[in-house]
């Protein structure tokens, strides 16, 4: 492999593959070719090979000697220049064969009488010569500066370690001491030779100390007979390591030199004694070495351990652990007690309170890192002033004199040692801010556009990519993030580390401090914000040469809006691009014709933007290597010439409208991952499918009615495929005989790993689905496959954990044929964790698989779904000892007698007859943490004998006759949902509920007050909603200082706010007031000064008194929402009004306003967007009175005003015009709104599926009348995309109905009274009450059991209000 040799220099990969490039036949057959100066190619050589033979000085030298990292700086730059070089001649030479092969003899002559007038060439060889002479100057400057070849340090890149430690020194280490001692003095022991514990961490995080604390342990020492502590490091001399261990067991110096003595002579010493030997620091990864070190320690009494401490996991492998400690960061508290030791030296902290505060802001930079806050500290201790301390706290630590701090030589080593393939991956990294998490997959296919990714061993890119990934990750460079185990981060000190070795060429938009000149940037990333304005991106138009343009998304937030001066003006300008990233751009509706003149690019992502059709010149991007299209539910079709892609690996169609997959697709020999596959009308394309055998990860095939020759899709060759979805359309209503042939030839090979098989119209399934030898199927989902009568033998798969059955409208019984056959060895389900079964109209009886082995089947069972079963009556498995969690919808309640008592979370709905839940269900379950109940009407309370003192979750929604006795204990409840229940309520005592944190009322019809002592209630979230009769908070003020969201509508009795809000309510950040006619004011006092996001909606007296809001007290309001019916207002908003915090306003619902009154907004001077809503009579904007910091004006519903706009001319728009986004909402035209379904669901089409999948049959409901028919109605498989998320539950009717109020692109369309009247009886025959009303500036809230945090983005303005309406 180039440039493998371990700390290789950073630069030594980059020029390997230079030298690999230059020796190319294709570079060098175009050089020669064109006529070109081939001596160039051969100075540049040479050059190259003189700064080569420096590279490992310079590195080395460039963290000490500024004139020596300028150099490393610009050789860098020349270096990247010469490869961008080199790669345009091999894409010309590339496309130049490509296009020759499509030409006549007769063009082929007149090209080949062009080539000697070809600007190309022309150009190119004056490139290499001005590079050539950077190269040449560079090499005779690194004399001058010192540099030496092939320079050997012998200086220790640290002190060696002793036993030795002070212990009085040591914070927050007491566990993982106590973890290690375990395992030293645990009985457990293997029979070969002594047991390995390895201790891994990054550098710095405390290996060496915690290995010291438990060497030196009383308990430690007392239980071994001999000890001896040998610090390795880098160099691992087999030699003098087990000389080492010689001298110190006996006390005594070993002069001989020869190996065989000394192993001999240790091995003597040791027999049958108990020996602790702790390696510190080792580095080493050879086995045999080990193997050779090793053999005299197998002499040891049993019990005999070997503690070693290394950053990298593979030692831990290579040396056999037997068991590996992981250790972590300190936590907070403990880094500070470090810190104060060392910056105070045992003084009082508190004596120097402004230190202190500057101090602590200190020790969290260091995140955890022990050495880092050991380090600061006695930095700072002959330092003790204020502006010393705030100096130290603005710099990076980075930055720290090295003489003063062992950070740096203590981090770098980590990266000294790796390969110098690995080095440039690693620094790559930098590129991504601190704290960003990172998915491994993502970051190989950018390691691989770059270029850092060479096959070798027959291995794919993607391959070594992976190993490049956890060859870095083993070393403790990467670390799993906390949220996520299929993301990584970096520590910051780490990511400090990069960014230092990354210097100028790596560039974090408004993240680094100071990038100055970004002339030489060629890898830029930015976090992304709502919108992003021209000015952002100015300086890029320096950037010729950069290669990454990566936005990255650090927040929840999907919407983003980008100036089109970025797609249509810069990116032209940049001819380097390697990678371009432009996803989650809603308002990016096509890419540039010049996409096509970037010919260096090969990763390209537009996924969820509004992208219509991509240029045909995009498919002139020979490099491409990946191209992600997902969420472009606009794309219907794909450029005819995509097979002229040559080197497209990875191609993203989930979620798109693409109807069809275009012809000679299979020439993409390189593909490797192609997430759908349409076939069409015509079957032509299956051809294709069948030719593509290299595909991997995940493949879903849809549109199957419409194959004719299923041979030609066989896919029993590709093994590299581990997730297969096979799709036929949901409207395809036939049986058809002939789709068990199509799904036979389907048949995938045995090392798929999830399946799942949706609207097939056959009656039985063919013999391979179920079949014993797929033995590494995990998980396996059938769906809608409503004709088939049994279900095929999937108990026989030996590694199943997730079965989902949803849709077998045919099926009676389940039993035998599922679990396989009974002379099979292999018990049924042995794995399975996850068993769904929905939507099973006429599924009668589950028999068991036989009483005298119950006990085998469903044993690992910890999921158990039943819904819409409304015929099974019994037959549930009675062995289920792993069961945790149950959901039971819209089934018999004989079933509720049978329910298992291991239970942790329970689900029950639709029961409507249900009038008390089974006598000790709640007894029994014990253990139950949260209880759901909704759709039981009929139920009447919870049983008297009390709840689970485990439980702490309660969901009550839609039991009518429903009362919460107030006698039970509910001292371990967190969260209580009422919805539609407990009309017996007249006040709610929140002292009853010590612990809850969220509390949701809505539908209380007598619910008058909340009621509360005066000590302090940790509740988090409160709502109360649709209670027409509530009026008081608890008398004297609400005592929560943790609430953080307060919610109040549709509250007509409501006349005042809690008391003393600005006092009692210190951490409330959300405010929403709707409908509340007869608050007149805030309290006394005023709002909370931590207050972020404020609505205040229909509160017509409210908004009166609204000059004594005092928001300008509120330095941390945000997000703003003002609306009503006032037909005073006529200018709007009043000088002081508002808090020059905001950035998001908006103005919603006042008929007579005429203009914006700029006295109230130029003071604004963070404000980034605002939106006008439903204002017909304003028609201007104010002279001079927008902020500068606007960025975008959303109108809606003001027509005076948008036919000033959007002519994209005169007074009005010159105003606004080159200053910010402007978004006209307006009413759909009939092409995309005409059909209903389509408009409201496209973003949704997840949630739609499963809404048609539970109704089962759309057409006995009424659904497809929905539709509306004209002229312009579309296929019905153009209306709905299905998902391959088979679960539906409740919520989701809830769900559905709020999104479609708050899908933008959906705010404007009408139904008829026929649509309407449908829709309604469609959710009335599930048991659920719609309502459809016109609603004036209404934001909805979307009910899940919890009280969530809107999106403020979605926010539904006077349109169609489709939401379950509180009973009355």
């Amino acid at each position: 492999m180039a440039g493998a040799l371990v700390g290789g220099a950073f630069l030594s990969a980059f020029l390997q593959v230079l030298f690999d490039r230059i020796a190319s036949p294709e570079v060098v057959d175009f050089f020669r070719g064109q006529k070109l100066n081939y001596g160039l190619l051969q100075k540049l050589e040479i050059a190259l090979l003189s700064v080569n033979a420096v590279l490992d000085d310079a590195e080395e030298k460039q963290v000490t000697k500024p004139a020596v990292k300028d150099w490393l700086d610009r050789l860098k730059d020349a270096v990247y220049d010469a490869e961008d070089i080199l790669d345009v001649v091999a894409t010309e030479a590339l496309q130049r064969k490509l296009d020759a092969e499509c030409q006549t003899t007769t063009r082929k002559v007149r090209n080949s009488i062009a080539a000697f007038l070809d600007p190309f060439v022309k150009e190119i060889e004056p490139k290499v010569k001005e590079v050539l002479g950077r190269l040449e100057y560079l090499a005779k400057q690194k004399d001058l500066i010192g540099l030496r070849e092939a320079m050997v340090e012998n200086s220790p890149d640290r002190l060696p370690t002793t036993s030795l430690v002070d212990e009085s020194e040591i914070c927050g280490r007491d566990e993982d001491r106590e973890a290690i001692i375990n395992l030293l003095l645990s009985d457990d022991a293997s029979d070969n030779g002594m047991d390995v514990i390895s201790l891994v961490g990054m550098g710095g995080i405390g290996k060496t100390t915690l290995a010291q604390l438990v060497f030196n342990d009383s308990r430690v020492k007392k239980h071994f007979n001999l000890h001896a502590w040998i610090c390795v490091s880098n160099e691992f001399d087999i030699f003098q390591v087990t000389k080492k261990i010689l001298e110190t067991i006996t006390s005594s110096t070993c002069d001989t030199e020869d190996l065989n003595r000394v192993q001999v002579s240790l091995k003597e010493n040791l027999v049958g004694k108990k020996f602790l030997l702790v390696l510190d620091d080792v580095w080493n990864k050879s086995y045999a070495d080990w193997e050779v070190l090793s053999n005299p320690l197998k002499s040891t009494a049993h019990g005999s351990r070997i503690l070693i401490t290394t950053r990298d996991d593979n030692v831990a492998s290579v040396m056999r652990s037997n068991a590996t400690h992981c250790l972590k960061g300190l936590s907070e508290a403990d880094c500070w007690l470090l810190f104060a030791k060392h910056a105070f030296h045992y003084l009082n902290s508190g004596a120097h309170p402004q230190l202190e505060i500057l101090g602590r802001k200190i020790v969290e930079k260091c995140r955890g890192l022990p050495l880092a806050v050991k380090t600061t500290g006695a930095l700072l201790r002959s330092k003790m002033n204020v502006d010393e301390w705030d100096k130290i706290l603005k710099s990076e630590l980075w930055d720290l004199p090295i003489e003063e701090t062992n950070i740096l030589p203590a981090l770098r080593l980590s990266y000294k040692y790796l390969p110098s393939y690995l080095k440039r991956c690693f620094v790559y990294c930098s590129i991504f801010p601190k704290g960003y998490a990172f998915g491994k997959d993502q970051l190989v296919l950018l390691w691989m556009a770059e270029g850092f990714l060479q096959q070798y061993d027959n291995k794919t890119m993607e391959e070594v990519g992976d190993e490049y990934f956890l060859a870095l990750a083993s070393r403790s460079l990467f670390q799993q993030s906390s949220g996520s185990k299929s993301h990584f981060v970096m520590h910051d000190l780490i990511n400090d580390l990069a960014r230092f070795i990354a210097g100028q060429h790596i560039l974090r938009l408004e993240v680094d401090r100071s990038h100055g000149s970004v002339k030489k940037t060629r890898h830029l990333s930015y976090s992304k914000t709502t919108f992003e304005t021209y000015k952002k991106f100015e300086a890029l138009y320096e950037a010729k040469s950069l290669r990454t343009f990566l936005p990255l998304e650090l927040s929840l937030e999907c919407n983003y809006f980008l100036t089109k001066k970025v797609p249509r003006d810069l990116l032209p300008r940049l001819r380097c691009l390697r990678v371009l990233s432009l996803c989650h751009y809603k308002n990016l509706t096509e890419l540039p014709r010049s996409i096509g003149k970037s010919k260096q690019l090969r990763y390209l992502d537009i996924s969820f933007t509004a992208v219509r059709r991509l240029p045909d010149s995009i498919c002139k991007l020979c490099n491409l290597q990946t191209l992600k299209l997902s969420g472009c539910e606009y794309l219907t079709v794909l450029p005819r010439d995509m097979h002229k892609l040559i080197n497209l690996r990875h191609l993203d169609l989930t979620r798109t409208g693409i109807k069809e997959i275009p012809l000679q697709l299979s020439k993409l020999k390189c593909l490797q991952s192609l997430t759908k596959f349409i076939i069409g009308e015509h079957d032509a394309s299956c051809t294709e499918l069948g030719k593509l055998k290299n595909l991997r990860g995940t493949l879903c095939i849809s549109e199957l009615q419409n194959v004719v020759f299923p041979m030609h899709a066989s896919l029993k060759d590709n093994k590299y495929l581990e997730e297969l979805v096979l799709e036929w359309n949901v409207f395809h209503t036939n049986i058809s005989e002939s789709q068990i042939t199509v799904l036979d030839s389907l048949q995938p090979h045995n090392n798929l790993k999830s399946l799942i098989i949706d609207c097939y119209s056959g009656k039985s399934f063919p013999d391979w689905v179920g079949y014993h030898s797929f033995s590494n199927i995990v998980s396996l989902h059938l769906k809608n496959c409503r004709f088939c009568c049994t279900l095929p033998p999937l108990g026989q798969l030996p590694s199943l954990q997730d079965l989902s059955i949803v849709g077998f409208a045919s099926v009676v019984t389940v039993g035998p044929e599922s679990y396989g056959s009974d002379s099979s060895s292999l018990k049924p389900f042995r794995a399975l964790k996850v068993l769904r079964f929905e939507q099973m109209l006429k599924w009668e009886k589950w028999f068991p698989f036989g009483a005298e082995n119950e006990g085998e089947v469903f044993s690992h069972l910890g999921e158990l779904y039943l819904g819409r079963c409304p015929k099974l009556t019994g037959g549930l498995p009675v062995h289920l000892p792993s069961l945790a969690k149950l959901e039971m919808i819209g089934c018999d309640e004989v079933l509720l007698k049978e329910l298992p008592n291991t239970m942790q979370k329970l689900r029950v709905e639709g029961f409507e007859a249900l009038e008390s839940l089974p006598g000790g269900l709640l007894e029994s379950n014990s253990g139950l943490q949260e209880l759901s109940i909704s759709g039981c009407c009929c139920l009447k309370a919870l049983p008297s004998s009390g709840l689970p003192l485990t439980l702490t979750m309660l969901v009550v929604m839609d039991c009518w006759e429903f009362e919460l006795p107030l006698c039970l204990d509910y001292s371990s409840l967190k969260s209580l949902v009422l919805v539609n229940s407990c009309d017996s309520l007249v006040s709610f005592p929140l002292d009853l509920f010590p612990k809850l944190s969220a509390l949701e009322i809505c539908g209380g019809n007598n619910l008058e007050s909340l009621t509360a002592s005066e000590h302090d209630l940790v509740i988090l979230q409160i709502s109360i909603a649709h209670c027409p009769k509530f009026e008081s908070f608890p008398e004297g003020g609400l005592h929560a200082s943790n609430l953080t969201q307060l919610w109040v509508d549709h509250c007509g009795s409501l006349r005042s706010l809690p008391d003393m809000m600005h006092v009692l309510l210190p951490s409330l950040q959300y405010l929403y007031m709707n409908k509340c006619p007869e608050v007149e004011s805030f309290p006394e006092g005023g709002l909370p000064s931590n207050l972020n996001s404020i609505i205040i909606d229909n509160c017509e007296k409210l908004f009166a008194s609204r000059m004594r809001w005092g928001l300008q007290r509120l330095p941390s309001v945000h997000y703003l929402f003002i609306g009503g019916e006032s037909g005073e207002v006529e200018s709007f908003p009043e000088a002081e009004l508002l808090p020059t915090s905001l950035t998001d306003l908006r103005v919603a619902g006042f008929p007579n306003l005429r203009s914006l009154d700029k006295k109230g907004l130029q003071h604004l001077t963070s404000l980034e967007l605002l939106e006008i809503h439903m204002c017909p009579k304003i028609k201007s904007m104010p002279e001079e009175g927008l902020p500068a910091s606007l960025s975008l004006l959303r109108i809606h519903k003001c027509p005076l005003l948008k036919q000033q706009l959007q002519r994209k001319k005169g007074k009005e728009w010159r105003k606004i015009a080159h200053r910010m986004l402007c978004h006209l909402v307006s009413r759909f035209k009939d092409d995309s709104r005409q059909n209903f379904l389509k408009v409201i669901f496209a973003d949704y089409e997840g949630a739609m599926t499963k809404l048609l999948a539970k109704l089962s049959d759309a057409k006995a409901v009424g659904l497809e009348d929905a539709l509306p028919s004209g002229e312009n109605n579309c296929n019905k498989n153009e209306r709905i995309q299905e998902s391959s998320d088979p679960k539906f539950d409740a919520g989701d009717y809830n769900r559905v109905i709020a999104l479609m109020v708050t899908d933008n692109r959906a705010q404007d369309f009408s139904i008829s009274t026929k649509e309407k009247d449908t829709v309604q009886d469609a959710f009335s025959q599930q048991g659920k009450s719609l309502q459809l009303e016109e609603t004036d500036a209404e934001p909805e809230k979307v009910r899940s059991g919890v009280i969530k945090k809107p999106q403020f983005s979605l926010l539904i303005m006077g349109r169609m209000s489709l939401s379950p309406q509180p009973r009355g």
